[in-house]
Order: structure tokens, then sequence, then C-alpha cells
């Protein structure tokens, strides 16, 4: 019998219902949450996520400020961006798309946005409150994992995961996340040794190579009932997949999640509950 698919479209929606009613919440206390968005170059895969999150936003009622900066700014201009919008008051979050143009440096600008306004948690000041358990905001595709786990009622306790990515953006704060629900987690990456072996002892999967090429979880790396998480998308003979054909994958598992329709729109919907977050946490602290 097939597993039970995790739609990330239903999932999302519920995410963004508690969401508008938050908005509403906050704005009785004369609070209109918003998120600033800097987009740098013309990337155009870059400019429609952007766009995507600013259709959602308006959705919920979350107020936008869009930034669109030529490819050649520098690092001290855009500082000098993240700065003020670090000190203005009617902006709740901040989000700069990544990637950026190869003058400008990642992780400077990522760590110049306020702890308080970063609703990616890729400061190293909420990735530190992460590993103590103690972070508000969260990297929205790890989060939004979680969610789905919640949404199915799938506890997380004492099962063996296995996580195939190591990256500050997903890999990471999941591994993190799923400690504290009292998982036990295996990260494997590029050098891992029989990471096949790892997936087949594995209750649940969660992988994020992002490179059919590389890298491709098939039905006979997992084990009957194992619950599969496509964290990847990317383009492989002419359509986007993840790293696990869903229709195979689905046969085996209890749960799994399709590319696309699974974790990206989770991405979206936890941007918008991080700015909520942050734009109650402002209100906390007086701005």
């Amino acid at each position: 019998m097939a597993g039970v698919k995790i739609d990330g479209k239903v999932i999302a929606q519920s995410v963004k219902d508690r969401v508008k009613k938050a908005v509403l919440e906050l704005k009785t206390q004369d609070i209109n949450p918003c998120l600033a968005t800097i987009l740098v170059g013309e990337n155009p895969a870059s400019a429609t996520y952007v766009k995507n999150k600013h259709i959602a936003c308006e959705e919920v009622g979350i107020i936008t400020k869009d930034h669109k900066l030529a490819s050649n700014i520098t690092q001290m201009e855009l500082n000098k961006i993240i700065d003020n919008l670090n000190t203005d008051n009617s902006v709740h979050g901040i989000l700069v798309q990544l990637p950026l143009p190869e003058q400008l440096d990642e992780f400077a600008t990522t760590s110049r946005i306020s702890p308080l306004k970063d609703v990616d948690g890729l400061t190293p000041h909420n990735a530190g409150l992460l590993a103590m358990k103690k972070a508000a905001l969260v990297a929205c595709t790890p989060s939004g994992v979680m969610e789905m786990f919640d949404f199915h009622k799938i506890d997380l306790e004492g099962k063996n995961v296995v996580l195939i990515n190591r990256s500050n953006l997903v890999g990471k704060p999941l591994y993190h996340l799923l400690l504290e629900k009292n998982a036990t987690v295996i990260t494997c990456h590029s050098k891992t040794k029989n990471i096949t072996e790892f997936c087949k002892s594995a209750d649940i999967i969660i992988t994020a190579v992002g490179d059919r090429n590389k890298f491709t979880l098939t039905p006979e790396m997992i084990k009957d009932g194992a619950i599969v998480i496509d964290v990847a998308i990317s383009r492989f003979q002419e359509k986007l997949v993840g790293d696990s054909d869903y229709d195979k994958i689905i046969q085996k598992a209890s749960f799994a999640t399709p590319v696309p329709g699974g974790v990206g729109p989770m991405t979206v919907a936890m941007l918008l509950k991080n700015t909520i977050t942050a734009a109650s946490l402002s209100s906390q602290i007086g701005r």
C-alpha cells in the first residue's frame, strides 16, 4: 500500500491562515508587520523568489518594502542600506536574497542584519540561540520541515534520522531542531562513505543535495515504512525534481513529500510566520 503524501501546499496554507489572524491581532495594537527585501542584481530566479514572497505577504496582510539594487553595489553601500533598515522602526523583518554577486560577502551581509529582524535565521546570534534551544527566529526551510512533522503528528522521539545535508541554511539548523525533539540524528554529506547503509537503517530520511548527477535517493535505499522528506529542487532532464522520484518512493515509504509542492511552499509560509514573530518581538521591547 502506498504511503501518505505530505502536501506542502495544504500545510503552508494552514500556516498562512494562522499568520493572517496574527496580523489582524497585531494591527489592533497599532503594529503593521513589515518585511523589507533586498535583491542585488538581476538574477531571474532570485527575482522570481522575491516576487513570490511579496505576493505571499500581500495575501496575509504583511507590508513589504522592496529594495532592488544594482549588481555592482559595493559592500559598504549595501551595509549602509542594511543599517538604515535595522534602525527603521516600521520594518520588522529584513531578507537579503541569496546568492549575492561575487564582490559581496554573504556572511558579512547576513551577519549585519539585526538578530531581531533576521527572518531568515542566518545571523550568528540566532544560529547560536538555536544551538542553545533558545531561538525565536529559525531558518525557514528547516522550520517548515518541522511544521510538516507537527501537522501529521509524527513523533520524532527516539527515531533514527538520516540528514543528507550540512549547510548553514538547511542541514545544521535541522540537526538542532531534530535533537530538540529527541531524535537520534546522523548527518551525511559528500564525504560520507557507505551512505546507502545509513539510509537503510533510518526511520526518517531528510535529503537536500539538489544535484541528480551526484546523488539520487532510490527506493532500494530506504526501509519499508520509512519517512522521506525531500528538500532538494533542481532541473533534471527538463523537469523540476528533488533528490528522489516521489512516485517510486511513496510505494515504499509511510510518508513522503513530492517535488515540487512539498517543502518549497513551506519555506515561504515560515518566512511569513517569522515576520510576525519579529513584529511581536519589536512590540515587546517598545519599538
